[in-house]
C-alpha cells in the first residue's frame, strides 16, 4: 500500500450525506490530498479547533450548526480568518450565493455538481493561496500532464487529447499502480449527474492509448481484467 504524502494539503470534508462525504473523499484522495470528514456541525467544530485544514468543503445545511454559521465562526477566529472555504449547497437563487459569500465563504458550488469541475476549483483555490503545494505539471517516465496549459507531451511530442480523454489520463496519472473500477472512472471524470453506460469508459481509454503509444511505445494504460483500468506503475522504469 502506498504511503500517503504528508506534506499533501489537507481538506476537511464537512457533509452530512454520507454517500457524496465519501465519492468527495474517494475521488479528493485519488487527486492527492490528505482528507478528513465531518457529518455534524459541531464535530466540524471539534476538528477545526483541533488543527485547522489547507481547505474546508463545507455543506451550507448540516445538523445542529449551519455552515453559514460555522463560516462566521471561521472568520472571527485570528488563526482561521484566511482558510480558504468552498460552500455546498442546494439553494441556487442568487439571493443565497451572495449570503454565502457575505460570511467569508470564498467559493459557492450549487447541488448537484460535476466532480470535476469541484476538484477543478479547489486546485484553483489551493493555488491562488499556496502555490507551492499544487503541482502544476505530473510527470511519469517520458509522458508529462500540464494541468495549467492542458497540453500533454510523451518523448517532446505534442499529444492532442480531447477534454475527456484529458481528464482521464489526468486521473490515472495522480494515482500510479491503483486500479479504478469503471464506476469509479464515471464518477470521477463525468461526475455525480452522469447518466451514462460504463462501456463509455472503455471508448474513452481505447482513444486515449490510441493517442498515447505509438507503434514501438510502450502502452501506460493497465487494464485489470474484471477489475478496471490504471496507470502501470512500470511504466517509467
Amino acid at each position: 500500500m502506498r504511503q500517503k504524502d504528508q506534506t499533501a494539503p489537507r481538506i476537511l470534508v464537512v457533509e452530512d450525506e454520507a454517500s457524496l462525504g465519501e465519492l468527495l473523499s474517494y475521488n479528493l484522495e485519488a487527486e492527492g490530498y490528505i482528507v478528513d470528514r465531518a457529518e455534524r456541525g459541531e464535530e466540524a467544530e471539534l476538528k477545526l479547533l483541533e488543527k485547522a485544514p489547507d481547505l474546508l468543503i463545507l455543506d451550507w445545511m448540516l445538523p445542529d450548526l449551519s455552515g453559514i454559521e460555522i463560516c462566521r465562526r471561521l472568520r472571527a477566529r485570528e488563526e482561521t480568518k484566511t482558510l480558504p472555504v468552498i460552500m455546498l449547497t442546494a439553494r441556487s437563487e442568487e439571493n443565497e450565493r451572495v449570503r454565502g459569500l457575505s460570511v467569508g465563504a470564498d467559493d459557492y458550488v450549487v447541488k448537484p455538481f460535476s466532480v470535476p469541475e469541484l476538484l477543478a476549483r479547489v486546485r484553483a483555490l489551493l493555488r491562488r493561496v499556496s502555490p507551492e503545494r499544487i503541482a502544476a505539471r505530473l510527470g511519469i517516465g517520458d509522458l508529462e500532464l500540464d494541468r495549467e496549459s492542458h497540453r500533454v507531451r510523451r518523448s517532446g511530442r505534442d499529444i492532442h487529447l480531447g477534454p475527456t480523454e484529458f481528464r482521464l489520463l489526468e486521473h490515472l496519472m495522480q494515482r500510479p499502480g491503483r486500479v479504478f473500477t469503471r464506476a469509479q472512472l464515471l464518477d470521477a471524470i463525468w461526475g455525480l449527474s452522469a447518466e451514462i453506460d460504463e462501456r463509455t469508459v472503455d471508448v474513452h481509454v481505447g482513444r486515449l492509448r490510441k493517442a498515447l503509444s505509438r507503434a514501438n511505445e510502450a502502452d501506460p494504460i493497465r487494464t485489470v481484467r474484471g477489475a478496471g483500468y490504471g496507470f502501470d506503475d512500470r511504466f517509467s522504469k
